[in-house]
């Protein structure tokens, strides 16, 4: 069952923060064996934002929330908890989300990570969603943030093309007037496609070693010809079957705002779903794969240039590592 009942929910506010440093595919060409026409062609990406020196997760999420508190008028003393969805966290231990909670002056707050590939600020709006609506919290800060450019083998010219870094948060809390309601929620996955993408090496199943450094056995690894098939082959018919629980059909959808992973991808998506890309929020072409950050620097664009208007159904849908997927959807 996808729809969120209890006190109903909001989004109240969105913010985002995108890195300083911008590199082009002409950027990549002195990098890398790839041309500005190869990158376009297989992925639509023109340019991605990295992460400097004095840049961290922590420091862009803090600042993407920041943002979307002042947009929600919501101070830090009235948050309860900072959710921060990311696959590239500045350190294991501790968590980005706790680190975030303090730079934020959350002092009442509660702080965690949600590592669940791409959809981790999708999953983490669910459980938001779940936590408001019970009453168990009355505002979360809800974070997608990478710095994934520091996991990129910048050698491997089919990988580090495609991702950038940045971040986008939310405020989610009982819904008012003007806000976002945030009606059903799905969360997915199939573990039996999981080495399709992965970071191999690092962790308890293979720590580091002279060898595992040597082999680049520390940079993400993914076959992009299999996931483009499990995305097209899954996602269209789940989405089906999500906006029919829902009690709609996809045509019914005003905006959909889907992870940014590739404009082909994206294409594929549309073209089964029979639905026009003009409804689609697209900034993957300026920013790149920002895996979790991506549908939140979405959102808050869609909400900022006045896309999404008034009685509009607006779906979120992520899909990534794992391989995880899941959809929400909002009406505003």
């Amino acid at each position: 069952m996808s729809l969120i009942a209890g006190r109903p929910v909001g989004v109240l506010g969105t913010g985002v923060y995108i890195p300083r440093r911008v590199l082009t595919n002409f950027d990549l060409e002195k990098i890398v064996d790839t041309s500005d026409e190869w990158i376009v062609e297989r992925s639509g990406i023109h340019s991605r934002h990295v992460i400097s020196e004095d840049e961290s997760n922590a420091s862009m999420s803090a600042a993407a929330s920041l943002g979307a508190m002042r947009d929600a008028a919501v101070p830090p003393d009235l948050v309860d908890m900072v959710m921060v969805g990311t696959n590239s966290p500045d350190r294991l231990l501790p968590g980005v989300g706790p680190v975030v909670q303090s730079m934020i002056g959350a002092s009442n707050s509660g702080g965690m990570d949600i590592q669940a590939g791409c959809p981790g600020a999708l999953y983490g709006m669910a459980a938001a969603a779940g936590g408001i609506a019970s009453g168990i919290w009355n505002n979360v800060v809800v974070v997608g943030s990478e710095a994934i450019s520091r996991l990129v083998d910048w050698t491997h010219r089919s990988t580090c093309v495609l991702f950038g870094d940045g971040a986008g948060a939310c405020v989610m809390g009982e819904w008012r007037p003007g806000a976002l309601r945030v009606t059903h929620a799905d969360l997915a996955a199939d573990g039996s496609h999981s080495e399709l993408i992965s970071l191999p090496a690092g962790m308890a199943a293979e720590p580091a070693t002279e060898k595992t450094v040597r082999e680049h056995r520390h940079f993400i690894k993914m076959n992009g010809a299999e996931v483009f098939k499990f995305v097209n082959r899954k996602i269209p018919s789940y989405l089906e079957n999500f906006c029919e629980s829902c009690g709609i059909t996809t045509k019914d959808v005003d905006w959909w705002i889907f992870h940014q992973a590739n404009i082909r991808i994206l294409e594929g998506i549309a073209r089964r779903m029979g639905v026009s890309m003009e409804k689609f929020v697209i900034n993957v072409d300026k920013y790149a794969n920002t895996s979790a950050a991506s549908i939140m620097i979405g959102l808050h664009e869609a909400r900022l240039d006045g896309s999404i208007g008034s009685s509009q159904r607006v779906l979120v849908c992520s899909f990534g590592a794992g391989m995880t997927y899941g959809a929400l959807l909002m009406e505003s």
